[in-house]
């Protein structure tokens, strides 16, 4: 019982120092899943559009700024209609929202850049 108390004396304040100096930092778990390192990974490339995603985009009134802030940040890849292993280029499809999708994007993501190939409105 002693043990347990002098280890919970540490535990607690250092659990308690480590909080506070990593949410100072910003810093979270939260991207080490599967869909979060995809949507980081794409997030930090050269984005390219085909001239039929350019085309939907301009269908369905939606501009390049709503693409990356909303529907790829906030969307979710769909891993059963994804092909990641696929080489050179995995190709991934992203819906958005989560909950109830309204849009699905087909795009490949390349060392350099993310091809967008299609807008889907569901």
């Amino acid at each position: 019982m002693r043990k347990l108390r002098f280890f919970l004396i540490g535990l607690v304040p250092g659990l308690l120092i480590m909080f506070f100096i990593l949410n100072k930092k910003g810093a979270s778990c939260s991207g080490y899943l599967p869909n979060s390192r995809v949507i980081a990974e794409t997030l930090s490339k050269e984005f390219r559009y085909s001239d039929s995603f350019r085309k939907s985009l301009e269908d369905n009134a939606l501009d390049d700024r709503f693409l990356r802030d909303s529907i790829i940040t906030k969307g979710e890849i769909d891993f059963d209609k994804s092909h990641a292993q696929k080489q050179p280029c995995p190709d991934y499809v992203i819906v958005y929202p989560k909950k109830n999708p309204r849009y699905e994007v087909t795009f490949e993501k390349c060392n350099n850049s993310a091809n967008f190939k299609s807008l889907k409105k569901l």
